[in-house]
């Protein structure tokens, strides 16, 4: 196994631990990347000014360099640092926590999830993105479009994409950006998120680009990491019969969750100047792995770490990351996966039936259930 691998291996946390045992920051030479394993290196390299979120030689990746996507890529504040990070996301940030639990409770009420493998996937990956969609004040029938076209554009995310696969996701980018455009062309009948984020982006950045590519980021983080959410917590219910027949309330199940088997479990940081973190000295240039999941698992960081407690006191993770970069959407995240999780389990009783497998990733640990009599 490698920290590639691991990623979608079943149990990638014995490798993990073994990584720890070898000293918080070390070099693999078959990768030529350095390897963040331990919690308290994995927040060094996340609070160090000098650890980018891109290269600097490549900003947007080569394989989408030229087209739609690109041009959102390139703008998302995620992706970015400095004042095209600092601007958005001071726009962003705020207006999502003013969301009402409530609402959000609704909107994935109003939702049918349908029983079966195939309804699952569905309330997983297009669930959470149309509820984003409806937050922003897309209707119904334009949500499930525009959750149609995440799914596509996401597409430009991922280095395992093929070619056709990123030519639809160029396609798609163009198709999102148009109905964004038409949606703030609307301003009586914006939402209060999306009028609330207009306001605030108005006064840092006047570039509607910019405000699209980020709006447009907002539903493309919200898929594959909100559905992994979803899916690990419906495997832990499947693993652990006891949390079936005494489930514990589903805020607190999805928080250890979240920590115990994370949707992301890594990140990359791009060294852009010569710097020393913990002890280490690294170049400008270097490649650091951020093994946000091994650090979850840090005996240093969580007590017991291996042992799911969905009651656990003083749970501490860094599945959304930490400093500048920490996701803004991690409520928003928490809140869409725990009314979801409810609405499945009233329609999924039988979780016994279901067998998954890991999508195809290099960071991320997205299950894909099917129906066992179909294995």
């Amino acid at each position: 196994m490698d920290p590639i691998i691991a990623a979608t291996h079943a149990d990638p946390y014995p490798f993990y631990a073994r990584l720890r045992a070898e000293g918080g920051l070390t070099f693999d030479h078959g990768l030529n990347l350095w390897l963040a394993s331990t919690a308290r290196v994995v927040r060094a390299v996340l609070a160090h000014p000098d650890c980018h979120v891109r290269p600097a030689h490549e900003p947007v990746p080569n394989s989408i360099a030229g087209g739609m996507a690109a041009k959102v890529f390139g703008q998302l504040m995620r992706m970015n640092e400095g004042e095209r990070q600092r601007c958005p996301r001071s726009a962003i940030e705020p207006e999502l926590s003013t969301i009402d639990s409530r609402e959000v409770q609704a909107l994935v009420g109003a939702r049918l999830i349908m029983p079966g493998a195939d309804g699952l996937q569905a309330a997983m990956f297009r669930g959470p993105a149309c509820v984003v969609a409806s937050l922003l004040g897309f209707t119904p029938a334009q949500g499930r479009i525009i959750s149609e076209l995440t799914a596509d554009f996401v597409a430009c995310l991922s280095p395992l994409s093929t070619p056709a696969q990123l030519d639809t996701a160029h396609a798609a980018a163009e198709q999102l950006s148009s109905h964004f455009r038409e949606l703030l062309e609307e301003q009586s009948q914006q939402s209060p998120l999306l009028a609330g984020i207009c306001q605030r982006f108005t006064a840092t950045d006047s570039h509607a680009d910019s405000l699209i590519a980020n709006l447009i980021g907002l539903l493309s983080q919200t898929f594959d990491a909100t559905a992994g959410l979803i899916g690990n917590a419906l495997v832990a219910l499947i693993e652990n019969p006891s949390l079936r027949f005494d489930t514990p309330p589903i805020d607190e199940l999805l928080a250890e969750v979240q920590r115990f088997d994370p949707p992301v479990q890594n990140t990359r940081r791009f060294v852009s100047a010569p710097c020393r973190i913990e002890g280490v000295n690294l170049n400008k240039g270097d490649t650091i792995l951020v093994l946000l999941a091994s650090a979850n698992r840090d005996p240093q960081l969580n007590h017991n770490p291996d042992t799911f407690l969905a009651d656990r006191q003083d749970r501490r993770s860094l599945t959304f990351g930490s400093g500048r970069h920490q996701c803004p959407g991690q409520a928003l995240a928490m809140e869409i996966a725990s009314a979801t999780l409810k609405q499945i389990l009233k329609v999924n009783p039988t979780l016994e039936q279901l067998s998954w497998h890991y999508r195809p990733s290099l960071n991320g640990r997205v299950p894909v259930f099917f129906d066992r009599a179909k294995d």
